[in-house]
């Protein structure tokens, strides 16, 4: 072995010094062609180092370069933003497309204007506009996939009444703030009809991707009422954009009756994409629903059907996008090939193109216009009609078909949501010239502050009104009984944390429950990979569930902070004990991620005011990494953390080091550990820990009293000679674990998987 590869060494360096001696023998020939020609003799006019300046100079405005540089700063300004709003309460998405805005003349260009015009410059829009149509086009084919139309079917009697008097009622109220603005806001040369369809429409729009995620965000996505306001706002959807086609039709044709023709065409179109186009691609779908059986001729198919629907809608007049959209929505039912579908174009669409629309349309949006107070009344007039309309609109609807008014509130908000829907409506107003640079900035600010509102408004409706409690049974059940809550990422963990909360409860099934809990990034989430996601994650749970004959109660969801809705559930639910593993950072394991990690710590504000105020050693660690110490600070519940480093299937042997009186509070779990699973329990008291406490000495003395030859205590001991390979698993306190952490980090290399309890 070392023979070969001593031999291949030698190759290379052979390989290696004859090419340079080669390429060396090569351009000494050349530099006598040189001579010859006397290329020495001539001067440079400029030095090598201005000359390579001058070439930067260039490629720093190559147009390639600028579109570059512009989606990196487009990406890492608008991550920044949705992080920052997620921290606030609000979907990552307001935060972009507030990004957006701030990368535009509204903020950066009017404090900033040289930067903005060297990230900006007025002739690289045009490939700005190009790309994040395309990443339009690319969304709206997902927004269709999401759309599953088995729901409408199944409930569509409610959900249609309720979306469509959630348009029609905006609507005629937008037609209306139409006719008192049209003189003083309308574009010269646009008719009043073109100009109060589009009020109307941009009133009427409901956001269903926004609307989707905030559903699972709120763990809404299983209850009737979750299922209702999605149902409405798929079918608020279709009706909008068919009538925002329409509306295009008209605008582009300048009246209805001209209009007809292009109408007549689309209604031709989509009956071929139904009727024709349909039944050919699910027939595919059917044929190849893995990912191995996915190929690229295949995939290349389903593209081709996206950007031939694209160009046929544009063509007849009623925008590509229509055409994505109707694209998506024709795509096979099959849950596992739209799962698989959507993964291969979300990526791509909402993470690199999705944001550059988002500027694009900052660029556009000038606040600065908004200069007078006749602005700022108008703006106050579209804001309120808006909400007015679609909120009030679809919460007496819903009422109206027999929701209380929880819900029927709950519903009005989430189908007030307008987000970026609402932008892509307003933007291609602005391009067929029906909204002026004014109204333009007014709609875009209505459509951030209607989507803002949604989340304290579902805040308001949930303290004011009381929702109705569909787990009754559930909530009963855990009533005087000691409840496990199991928090896991990787599923290997959950099914770990299973057998431990089993080895807890194992013989008091009937007076203990367990509930295991995923949570997933809810902005990663649609209606498709939610459903395989939650099967993918459990299906290990679930195995191992049968085998320990260990009932459990299953919660998937999506959510925009993980700790911060496992602590919630931990703490307002009740719940007696948290499980859950210990995290792993990607800052570890490299010097590049060693050195992030640590800018990461001093930029973090929480860890910067830690330190300021003495609470936490900036460069000390706690033994966890980051997630897992904020977890901790915000639990207050007993907790355990697993250091898993293989648990048997059977646990006989268990160590617990003592190190202190106060950690006397783990013989509870000893005592729950002993009179379920039978396990043989060690106490390490190096420390003569209870060798000195009598009330710890009874203690213990009781336990074994209960469970005779199932106790040891081992006190005079060096812990370098302890064989820690004889025990399963270890108990541990936190405070205990930090101490000795710290002090020995070899020590942590040699123990076996261990349990870190914090009371």
């Amino acid at each position: 072995m070392l023979k070969g590869k001593y031999r291949s060494t030698f190759f290379y360096l052979i390989i290696l010094i004859l090419g340079i001696s080669l390429g060396y023998f090569i351009v000494q020939q050349g530099t006598l062609f040189e001579i010859r020609t006397d290329i020495n003799n001539q001067t440079p006019a400029h030095s090598a180092w201005s000359h390579f300046i001058n070439h930067l100079k260039e490629n720093l405005s190559y147009p390639l370069a600028i579109l570059m540089l512009q989606i990196i700063t487009i990406i890492f300004v608008a991550r920044i933003f949705g992080i920052l709003f997620k921290k606030i309460g609000q979907p990552s998405v307001i935060g972009e497309i507030v990004a957006g805005i701030a990368l535009g003349p509204s903020l950066l260009g009017n404090y900033f204007p040289e930067l903005s015009l060297f990230l900006f410059p007025a002739s690289s829009l045009g490939n700005l506009g190009v790309l994040s149509q395309i990443g339009l086009v690319l969304f709206m084919f997902v927004v269709g996939m999401e759309l599953d139309l088995k729901i409408l079917k199944n409930k569509a009697q409610d959900a249609i009444v309720i979306s469509h008097v959630s348009i029609i009622f905006p609507f005629l109220l937008g037609m209306g703030l139409a006719y008192v603005i049209f003189q003083s806001t309308a574009p010269e040369g646009i008719s009043f009809l073109s100009y109060a369809l589009f009020i109307g429409i941009s009133m009427s729009i409901t956001a269903f991707p926004v609307l989707a995620r905030i559903v699972q965000e709120r763990g809404m996505s299983k209850t009737r009422l979750g299922s209702i306001a999605i149902t409405c706002a798929a079918a608020d959807d279709i009706t909008a954009w068919c009538l925002l086609a329409a509306v295009i039709a008209v605008v582009k044709a300048g009246s209805v009756v001209s209009a007809i023709y292009t109408i007549a065409f689309a209604v031709a179109y989509v009956l071929v994409m139904v009727r024709l186009v349909k039944p050919f691609l699910q027939r595919i779908g059917d044929l190849h629903t893995t990912k191995e059986r996915l190929g690229k001729s295949i995939v290349g198919v389903f593209f081709l059907t996206l950007l031939i629907s694209s160009w046929t809608s544009e063509v007849i007049g009623i925008h590509a996008l229509f055409g994505a959209f109707m694209a998506g929505v024709i795509m096979p039912t099959n849950t596992s090939f739209r799962s698989i579908f959507i993964e291969k174009v979300e990526d791509v669409a909402q993470v690199l193109l999705l944001p550059l629309f988002f500027v694009y349309t900052g660029l556009r949006t000038q606040i600065g216009l908004l200069n007078e107070a006749e602005h700022w009344q108008t703006c106050f007039w579209v804001v309120t009609i808006a909400v007015v309309g679609k909120f009030i609109g679809s919460a007496l609807s819903a009422r109206f078909v027999g929701q209380n008014w929880h819900s029927s509130l709950t519903i009005g908000a989430l189908m007030n949501t307008r987000g970026l829907m609402e932008l892509i409506a307003l933007n291609i107003g602005y391009d067929l010239g029906v909204l002026t640079d004014e109204m333009f900035a007014i709609l875009v600010l209505m459509a951030l502050i209607t989507t803002f509102m949604t989340g304290p408004a579902l805040d308001l409706i949930n303290k004011f009104f009381k929702p109705e409690i569909e787990n009754n049974a559930d909530l009963i059940s855990k009533k005087n009984k000691y409840n496990i809550l199991i928090s896991f990422g990787n599923p290997n963990s959950g099914k770990t944390l299973l057998r431990i909360a089993n080895m807890l409860t194992k013989k008091s099934q009937e007076n203990s429950t367990v509930t295991a809990l995923h949570l997933s990034i809810g902005n990663e989430l649609n209606t498709y990979n939610s459903i395989e996601y939650e099967r993918d994650n459990f299906s290990l749970l679930n195995d191992e569930s049968e085998r320990l004959d260990q009932p459990y109660t299953a919660i998937f969801r999506g959510t925009d902070n993980i700790n911060e809705d496992i602590a919630k559930m931990a703490n307002e639910e009740d719940f007696d004990l948290l499980l859950t593993g210990i995290g792993q950072s990607v800052y570890e394991g490299s010097v590049l991620g060693s050195i992030i990690g640590f800018t990461s710590k001093v930029v973090n504000p929480e860890r910067l005011l830690g330190s300021l105020t003495g609470k936490e050693n900036l460069f000390n660690h706690s033994g966890f990494e980051d997630n897992t110490t904020a977890l901790l600070k915000s639990i207050e519940i007993p907790c355990g953390i697993l250091v898993d480093k293989g648990l048997p299937k059977i646990v006989k042997n268990i160590l617990v080091p003592i190190k202190s009186v106060s950690d006397s509070f783990i013989l509870i779990y000893v005592h729950k550990l002993v009179q379920n699973s039978a396990v043989n329990i060690t106490f390490l008291d190096d420390d003569h820990i209870i060798k000195n406490s009598v009330e710890l000495k009874e203690a213990i003395r009781s336990l074994d009293y209960a469970a005779p030859n199932h106790i040891t205590v081992i006190d005079e001991v060096n812990t370098h000679t302890i064989d820690y390979a004889q025990f399963d698993i270890m108990l541990i306190s936190f405070v205990a674990w930090k101490q000795i952490s710290f002090e020995k980090e070899q020590w942590t290399k040699i123990i076996p998987s261990t349990l870190i309890l914090k009371p």
